[in-house]
Protein backbone atom coordinates (compact mmCIF):
# COMPACT_ATOMS: atom_id res chain seq x y z
CA UNK A 1 0.00 0.00 0.00
CA UNK A 2 1.37 3.34 -0.70
CA UNK A 3 0.96 6.56 1.40
CA UNK A 4 -0.48 8.59 -1.44
CA UNK A 5 -3.30 5.98 -1.44
CA UNK A 6 -4.23 6.21 1.71
CA UNK A 7 -4.05 9.80 1.89
CA UNK A 8 -2.30 10.21 5.38
CA UNK A 9 -2.31 12.99 6.96
CA UNK A 10 -0.08 13.53 10.11
CA UNK A 11 0.18 16.28 12.14
CA UNK A 12 3.44 17.70 14.03
CA UNK A 13 1.12 18.44 17.48
CA UNK A 14 -1.38 16.73 19.31
CA UNK A 15 -5.28 17.89 19.04
CA UNK A 16 -6.74 19.92 21.30
CA UNK A 17 -9.62 17.87 22.83
CA UNK A 18 -7.16 14.43 23.33
CA UNK A 19 -7.73 13.04 26.58
CA UNK A 20 -5.60 10.63 26.53
CA UNK A 21 -2.18 9.85 24.60
CA UNK A 22 -3.33 7.04 22.59
CA UNK A 23 -5.59 9.26 20.92
CA UNK A 24 -3.66 12.14 20.64
CA UNK A 25 -1.62 9.61 18.76
CA UNK A 26 -3.83 8.00 16.67
CA UNK A 27 -4.90 11.54 15.22
CA UNK A 28 -1.06 12.72 14.55
CA UNK A 29 -0.13 9.22 12.73
CA UNK A 30 -3.59 9.64 10.40
CA UNK A 31 -5.22 6.56 11.37
CA UNK A 32 -8.15 9.36 13.12
CA UNK A 33 -9.59 12.57 12.58
CA UNK A 34 -9.43 14.74 15.72
CA UNK A 35 -13.43 14.22 15.01
CA UNK A 36 -13.16 10.42 16.71
CA UNK A 37 -13.58 9.43 12.73
CA UNK A 38 -11.45 6.68 11.50
CA UNK A 39 -9.61 7.66 8.06
CA UNK A 40 -8.42 5.11 5.26
CA UNK A 41 -5.44 4.10 7.35
CA UNK A 42 -7.65 3.79 10.66
CA UNK A 43 -10.22 2.01 8.44
CA UNK A 44 -7.12 -0.63 6.79
CA UNK A 45 -5.89 -0.87 10.59
CA UNK A 46 -9.00 -2.37 11.79
CA UNK A 47 -9.86 -4.51 8.70
CA UNK A 48 -6.08 -6.45 9.88
CA UNK A 49 -7.30 -6.51 13.45
CA UNK A 50 -10.12 -8.27 12.45
CA UNK A 51 -8.88 -10.93 10.01
CA UNK A 52 -6.30 -11.10 12.78
CA UNK A 53 -8.96 -12.19 15.55
CA UNK A 54 -10.69 -14.56 12.46
CA UNK A 55 -7.68 -16.50 12.28
CA UNK A 56 -6.33 -16.81 16.14
CA UNK A 57 -9.84 -16.82 17.56
CA UNK A 58 -9.37 -16.80 21.82
CA UNK A 59 -5.39 -15.99 21.75
CA UNK A 60 -6.14 -12.90 19.38
CA UNK A 61 -6.00 -10.33 22.81
CA UNK A 62 -2.59 -12.19 24.06
CA UNK A 63 -0.78 -11.94 20.40
CA UNK A 64 -0.95 -8.39 20.26
CA UNK A 65 0.09 -7.92 23.21
CA UNK A 66 -2.87 -5.78 25.39
CA UNK A 67 -3.12 -6.22 28.94
CA UNK A 68 -6.89 -6.15 29.34
CA UNK A 69 -9.31 -7.62 32.52
CA UNK A 70 -12.67 -9.33 31.94
CA UNK A 71 -14.71 -12.29 32.25
CA UNK A 72 -16.28 -15.10 30.13
CA UNK A 73 -18.88 -12.19 28.45
CA UNK A 74 -16.69 -9.65 28.74
CA UNK A 75 -13.11 -8.28 27.87
CA UNK A 76 -12.27 -4.52 29.08
CA UNK A 77 -9.25 -2.01 28.73
CA UNK A 78 -8.03 -0.02 31.70
CA UNK A 79 -8.26 3.71 30.63
CA UNK A 80 -8.70 7.23 31.90
CA UNK A 81 -12.32 8.65 30.84
CA UNK A 82 -13.08 5.42 29.93
CA UNK A 83 -16.67 5.40 29.12
CA UNK A 84 -18.20 2.62 31.35
CA UNK A 85 -16.53 1.83 35.05
CA UNK A 86 -15.58 -1.77 36.19
CA UNK A 87 -15.06 -3.58 39.31
CA UNK A 88 -11.69 -5.81 39.06
CA UNK A 89 -9.70 -7.51 41.74
CA UNK A 90 -5.91 -7.53 41.18
CA UNK A 91 -5.33 -10.70 42.95
CA UNK A 92 -7.78 -13.04 41.43
CA UNK A 93 -8.66 -11.81 38.18
CA UNK A 94 -12.59 -11.34 38.92
CA UNK A 95 -13.98 -8.77 36.53
CA UNK A 96 -17.56 -7.11 35.94
CA UNK A 97 -19.50 -3.92 34.93
CA UNK A 98 -19.67 -1.73 38.46
CA UNK A 99 -23.36 -1.38 37.66
CA UNK A 100 -23.97 -5.84 38.17
CA UNK A 101 -20.53 -6.94 39.75
CA UNK A 102 -21.19 -8.86 42.98
CA UNK A 103 -18.83 -8.72 46.45
CA UNK A 104 -19.01 -10.02 49.90
CA UNK A 105 -21.08 -8.04 51.74
CA UNK A 106 -20.10 -6.77 55.41
CA UNK A 107 -22.67 -8.01 57.75
CA UNK A 108 -23.01 -6.39 61.39
CA UNK A 109 -22.82 -8.71 64.79
CA UNK A 110 -26.50 -9.72 65.39
CA UNK A 111 -28.36 -8.37 68.46
CA UNK A 112 -31.27 -8.95 69.58
CA UNK A 113 -34.95 -6.80 68.28
CA UNK A 114 -35.56 -3.97 69.79
CA UNK A 115 -39.33 -2.52 69.89
CA UNK A 116 -40.71 -0.21 66.94
CA UNK A 117 -39.97 3.48 68.07
CA UNK A 118 -41.38 6.20 66.15
CA UNK A 119 -39.61 9.50 66.44
CA UNK A 120 -39.81 13.12 64.97
CA UNK A 121 -37.41 13.66 62.77
CA UNK A 122 -38.10 17.34 60.94
CA UNK A 123 -36.35 17.93 57.80
CA UNK A 124 -34.83 14.59 57.55
CA UNK A 125 -35.78 13.51 54.27
CA UNK A 126 -32.08 12.29 53.08
CA UNK A 127 -29.83 9.50 54.63
CA UNK A 128 -27.37 12.15 55.48
CA UNK A 129 -29.65 14.10 57.11
CA UNK A 130 -31.44 11.33 59.28
CA UNK A 131 -27.87 9.99 60.31
CA UNK A 132 -26.62 13.11 62.21
CA UNK A 133 -29.74 13.98 63.85
CA UNK A 134 -30.12 11.21 65.58
CA UNK A 135 -26.08 10.47 65.74
CA UNK A 136 -26.79 6.85 64.27
CA UNK A 137 -23.99 5.27 61.25
CA UNK A 138 -25.57 5.14 58.12
CA UNK A 139 -25.76 1.68 58.22
CA UNK A 140 -28.00 1.46 60.14
CA UNK A 141 -30.68 3.27 57.96
CA UNK A 142 -32.87 1.95 54.86
CA UNK A 143 -32.95 3.02 52.38
CA UNK A 144 -36.31 3.68 50.37
CA UNK A 145 -36.67 3.90 46.21
CA UNK A 146 -39.55 3.74 44.62
CA UNK A 147 -40.24 3.30 41.01
CA UNK A 148 -43.00 2.26 38.47
CA UNK A 149 -42.94 -1.01 36.20
CA UNK A 150 -43.17 0.11 32.83
CA UNK A 151 -44.83 -2.90 31.54
CA UNK A 152 -47.90 -2.77 33.98
CA UNK A 153 -47.34 -0.20 36.05
CA UNK A 154 -46.86 -2.10 38.91
CA UNK A 155 -45.29 0.04 42.27
CA UNK A 156 -42.02 -1.30 43.31
CA UNK A 157 -40.44 -0.06 46.69
CA UNK A 158 -36.94 -1.46 47.00
CA UNK A 159 -35.05 -1.09 50.51
CA UNK A 160 -31.47 -1.00 50.04
CA UNK A 161 -29.21 -0.40 53.77
CA UNK A 162 -28.41 3.07 54.42
CA UNK A 163 -24.47 2.89 53.39
CA UNK A 164 -25.06 1.47 50.29
CA UNK A 165 -26.24 2.42 46.37
CA UNK A 166 -28.95 0.65 44.79
CA UNK A 167 -28.01 -0.52 41.45
CA UNK A 168 -30.78 -0.02 38.97
CA UNK A 169 -29.20 -2.48 36.57
CA UNK A 170 -29.96 -5.59 39.29
CA UNK A 171 -32.98 -4.10 40.42
CA UNK A 172 -34.35 -3.85 36.23
CA UNK A 173 -33.42 -7.61 35.64
CA UNK A 174 -35.00 -8.67 38.96
CA UNK A 175 -38.55 -6.45 38.58
CA UNK A 176 -38.48 -5.28 34.85
CA UNK A 177 -37.48 -2.19 33.49
CA UNK A 178 -39.02 1.11 35.70
CA UNK A 179 -39.42 4.42 35.88
CA UNK A 180 -39.39 6.80 38.92
CA UNK A 181 -42.40 6.98 40.43
CA UNK A 182 -44.45 9.67 40.67
CA UNK A 183 -45.96 11.70 43.74
CA UNK A 184 -49.26 10.75 43.43
CA UNK A 185 -48.47 6.98 42.65
CA UNK A 186 -46.09 7.37 46.04
CA UNK A 187 -48.86 8.43 48.24
CA UNK A 188 -51.64 6.21 46.54
CA UNK A 189 -49.04 3.07 48.14
CA UNK A 190 -49.37 4.89 51.32
CA UNK A 191 -45.50 6.13 51.51
CA UNK A 192 -44.29 9.44 52.27
CA UNK A 193 -41.60 10.82 49.80
CA UNK A 194 -38.63 11.47 52.28
CA UNK A 195 -40.15 9.14 55.04
CA UNK A 196 -40.69 5.84 53.39
CA UNK A 197 -40.64 2.44 54.74
CA UNK A 198 -42.17 -0.86 53.22
CA UNK A 199 -43.79 -1.16 56.67
CA UNK A 200 -47.91 -1.13 55.75
CA UNK A 201 -47.51 -0.25 52.07
CA UNK A 202 -50.47 -1.33 49.43
CA UNK A 203 -50.66 -2.88 46.58
CA UNK A 204 -46.91 -2.51 46.38
CA UNK A 205 -44.03 -5.16 44.99
CA UNK A 206 -41.30 -4.99 47.82
CA UNK A 207 -37.93 -6.04 46.36
CA UNK A 208 -34.87 -5.67 49.49
CA UNK A 209 -31.18 -6.40 49.04
CA UNK A 210 -30.11 -9.77 50.84
CA UNK A 211 -28.33 -8.00 53.34
CA UNK A 212 -31.05 -6.24 55.14
CA UNK A 213 -32.33 -9.76 56.66
CA UNK A 214 -29.35 -9.83 58.44
CA UNK A 215 -29.31 -6.24 59.60
CA UNK A 216 -31.38 -5.66 62.87
CA UNK A 217 -32.87 -2.67 64.26
CA UNK A 218 -32.42 -0.22 61.19
CA UNK A 219 -34.03 3.08 61.27
CA UNK A 220 -36.34 3.55 58.37
CA UNK A 221 -39.37 6.02 57.25
CA UNK A 222 -42.60 5.87 59.05
CA UNK A 223 -45.02 7.13 56.20
CA UNK A 224 -45.29 9.92 57.81
CA UNK A 225 -43.90 13.42 56.75
CA UNK A 226 -40.88 14.51 59.63
CA UNK A 227 -41.20 11.06 60.89
CA UNK A 228 -39.06 8.12 61.31
CA UNK A 229 -39.25 4.48 63.03
CA UNK A 230 -36.62 3.02 65.03
CA UNK A 231 -35.67 -0.61 65.16
CA UNK A 232 -37.10 -1.93 62.13
CA UNK A 233 -36.66 -5.82 61.48
CA UNK A 234 -37.06 -7.62 58.82
CA UNK A 235 -39.56 -10.49 58.82
CA UNK A 236 -41.18 -8.99 61.90
CA UNK A 237 -42.37 -5.57 60.57
CA UNK A 238 -42.45 -6.44 56.79
CA UNK A 239 -41.93 -8.93 54.49
CA UNK A 240 -40.70 -8.98 50.44
CA UNK A 241 -41.83 -10.76 47.45
CA UNK A 242 -37.61 -10.43 46.28
CA UNK A 243 -35.27 -10.64 48.31
CA UNK A 244 -31.41 -10.58 46.35
CA UNK A 245 -28.61 -8.81 45.77
CA UNK A 246 -29.85 -4.88 44.88
CA UNK A 247 -26.73 -3.07 45.73
CA UNK A 248 -23.97 -1.64 43.11
CA UNK A 249 -20.18 -2.17 44.10
CA UNK A 250 -17.46 0.46 45.51
CA UNK A 251 -14.06 0.27 46.09
CA UNK A 252 -12.98 -1.37 48.91
CA UNK A 253 -15.44 -3.80 48.92
CA UNK A 254 -14.73 -7.23 49.52
CA UNK A 255 -14.28 -9.67 45.86
CA UNK A 256 -16.60 -11.94 45.91
CA UNK A 257 -13.95 -14.99 45.02
CA UNK A 258 -11.19 -14.39 47.30
CA UNK A 259 -12.25 -11.91 49.68
CA UNK A 260 -9.65 -8.94 48.67
CA UNK A 261 -10.64 -5.37 47.93
CA UNK A 262 -11.92 -4.70 44.80
CA UNK A 263 -10.59 -1.78 42.67
CA UNK A 264 -13.02 0.07 40.32
CA UNK A 265 -11.46 1.45 37.04
CA UNK A 266 -12.82 3.19 34.42
CA UNK A 267 -12.16 1.46 31.26
CA UNK A 268 -13.67 0.83 27.74
CA UNK A 269 -15.50 -2.56 26.87
CA UNK A 270 -13.09 -4.29 23.91
CA UNK A 271 -15.17 -7.38 23.80
CA UNK A 272 -18.69 -8.50 24.92
CA UNK A 273 -19.37 -12.13 24.20
CA UNK A 274 -18.76 -12.64 20.61
CA UNK A 275 -18.42 -9.24 19.33
CA UNK A 276 -15.60 -7.61 18.77
CA UNK A 277 -15.07 -3.88 19.42
CA UNK A 278 -12.52 -3.13 17.10
CA UNK A 279 -12.12 0.58 17.02
CA UNK A 280 -11.44 0.58 21.02
CA UNK A 281 -9.33 -1.80 20.48
CA UNK A 282 -7.02 -0.05 18.10
CA UNK A 283 -7.10 2.97 20.84
CA UNK A 284 -6.39 0.29 23.47
CA UNK A 285 -3.42 -0.39 21.61
CA UNK A 286 -2.17 3.14 21.07
CA UNK A 287 -2.02 3.50 24.50
CA UNK A 288 -0.65 0.27 25.53
CA UNK A 289 2.23 0.80 23.32
CA UNK A 290 3.57 4.31 22.76
CA UNK A 291 6.70 6.51 23.09
CA UNK A 292 7.50 9.86 23.03
CA UNK A 293 7.94 9.51 18.94
CA UNK A 294 4.54 7.77 18.48
CA UNK A 295 2.77 4.49 18.00
CA UNK A 296 5.36 1.55 18.96
CA UNK A 297 2.85 -1.07 17.64
CA UNK A 298 3.25 -5.12 18.21
CA UNK A 299 4.37 -6.54 14.85
CA UNK A 300 1.14 -8.88 14.95
CA UNK A 301 -1.09 -5.51 15.82
CA UNK A 302 0.40 -3.27 13.12
CA UNK A 303 -1.38 -3.34 10.13
CA UNK A 304 1.65 -2.99 8.30
CA UNK A 305 5.03 -4.71 8.91
CA UNK A 306 7.70 -2.41 6.93
CA UNK A 307 7.57 1.28 6.93
CA UNK A 308 9.45 1.52 2.95
CA UNK A 309 11.45 5.21 1.97
CA UNK A 310 13.59 6.41 -0.18
CA UNK A 311 16.31 9.15 -0.01
CA UNK A 312 16.81 11.14 -3.55
CA UNK A 313 20.34 10.71 -4.28
CA UNK A 314 22.40 12.46 -7.03
CA UNK A 315 23.77 9.68 -8.95
CA UNK A 316 21.47 6.81 -8.90
CA UNK A 317 17.61 6.66 -8.98
CA UNK A 318 16.11 5.51 -5.25
CA UNK A 319 12.57 6.07 -5.39
CA UNK A 320 12.89 3.12 -8.65
CA UNK A 321 15.38 0.43 -6.14
CA UNK A 322 12.81 1.41 -3.77
CA UNK A 323 9.53 0.30 -5.89
CA UNK A 324 11.58 -2.97 -6.52
CA UNK A 325 11.87 -3.54 -2.61
CA UNK A 326 8.06 -2.64 -2.23
CA UNK A 327 7.14 -5.32 -5.29
CA UNK A 328 9.48 -7.81 -3.77
CA UNK A 329 8.05 -7.35 -0.16
CA UNK A 330 4.85 -7.96 -1.10
CA UNK A 331 5.65 -10.78 -3.13
CA UNK A 332 7.15 -12.47 -0.19
CA UNK A 333 4.43 -11.96 2.10
CA UNK A 334 5.79 -9.15 3.93
CA UNK A 335 2.73 -5.82 4.08
CA UNK A 336 4.51 -2.97 3.34
CA UNK A 337 3.20 0.87 3.40
CA UNK A 338 5.53 2.65 0.60
CA UNK A 339 5.98 6.69 1.70
CA UNK A 340 6.45 7.59 -2.16
CA UNK A 341 6.00 11.15 -1.16
CA UNK A 342 8.74 13.40 -2.69
CA UNK A 343 9.23 14.78 0.80
CA UNK A 344 12.28 15.70 2.86
CA UNK A 345 14.08 12.49 4.70
CA UNK A 346 13.53 14.05 8.20
CA UNK A 347 9.80 14.25 7.31
CA UNK A 348 9.44 10.76 6.73
CA UNK A 349 11.61 9.81 9.71
CA UNK A 350 9.20 11.60 11.95
CA UNK A 351 6.12 9.91 9.83
CA UNK A 352 7.27 6.87 10.09
CA UNK A 353 7.85 6.92 14.23
CA UNK A 354 4.38 8.77 14.81
CA UNK A 355 2.94 5.32 12.23
CA UNK A 356 4.39 2.53 14.63
CA UNK A 357 5.55 -0.08 11.40
CA UNK A 358 7.68 -2.78 13.75
CA UNK A 359 10.64 -1.77 10.99
CA UNK A 360 11.95 1.09 9.01
CA UNK A 361 13.71 0.25 6.12
CA UNK A 362 15.17 3.35 4.45
CA UNK A 363 16.65 3.23 0.93
CA UNK A 364 19.47 5.34 0.27
CA UNK A 365 22.25 6.10 -2.40
CA UNK A 366 25.44 5.67 -0.21
CA UNK A 367 24.37 2.48 1.28
CA UNK A 368 22.71 1.08 -1.96
CA UNK A 369 26.21 1.62 -3.78
CA UNK A 370 27.97 -0.57 -0.68
CA UNK A 371 24.92 -3.11 -1.86
CA UNK A 372 23.34 -2.51 1.94
CA UNK A 373 20.22 -0.73 3.03
CA UNK A 374 18.72 0.41 6.40
CA UNK A 375 16.45 -1.27 8.63
CA UNK A 376 15.72 0.13 11.82
CA UNK A 377 13.00 -1.80 14.03
CA UNK A 378 10.54 0.53 15.87
CA UNK A 379 11.71 0.01 19.55
CA UNK A 380 15.55 0.08 18.97
CA UNK A 381 17.52 3.26 18.63
CA UNK A 382 20.21 1.60 16.58
CA UNK A 383 20.03 1.08 12.65
CA UNK A 384 20.99 -1.87 10.94
CA UNK A 385 22.78 -2.62 7.48
CA UNK A 386 21.20 -5.69 5.61
CA UNK A 387 22.82 -6.81 2.72
CA UNK A 388 20.76 -7.06 -0.82
CA UNK A 389 21.44 -10.25 -1.01
CA UNK A 390 19.85 -11.38 2.37
CA UNK A 391 16.88 -9.09 1.27
CA UNK A 392 16.17 -11.09 -1.77
CA UNK A 393 16.30 -14.00 -0.36
CA UNK A 394 13.11 -13.42 1.72
CA UNK A 395 10.42 -15.27 1.38
CA UNK A 396 8.09 -14.78 4.00
CA UNK A 397 7.05 -12.15 6.62
CA UNK A 398 8.83 -14.84 9.32
CA UNK A 399 12.44 -14.62 7.26
CA UNK A 400 12.15 -10.66 7.80
CA UNK A 401 12.04 -11.15 11.42
CA UNK A 402 15.14 -13.59 11.50
CA UNK A 403 16.77 -11.43 9.25
CA UNK A 404 16.41 -8.61 12.14
CA UNK A 405 17.06 -11.14 15.25
CA UNK A 406 20.59 -12.73 13.74
CA UNK A 407 21.51 -9.65 12.24
CA UNK A 408 22.51 -10.91 8.83
CA UNK A 409 24.34 -9.14 7.21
Amino acid sequence: MRFRELHIETQRQAPSNARTDGFAFLVRAGYLTRENVLTLLGEYAIKHLHDLQSKLGDSFFKTIDLAAIGNDNEVFFPIKFGSMEAAHCSTCGYTDRVEIARFRKKVFSSEEQLPLEKVLTPDCNTIESLANFLGVPKEKTAKALMFTRLSDNQFIFAVVRGDMQLSEAKLKKLAGDVRPATAEEITKSGAAAGYASPIGLKNALILVDDLIPQSGNLVAGANELGHHLKNTNYGRDYSAEIVDDLVQVKAGDACPNCGKPLSVLAVEPIREQNEFYFENILLALAESHHDDKGLTLPKSAAPFDVYLMHVPGKEMDTRLKAEEFHQSLQEAGISVLFDDRDERAGVKFNDADLIGCPVRMTVGEKNLKDEMVELKPRKEKENRLISLASLTCLTSEAGLWDLLTNEVI
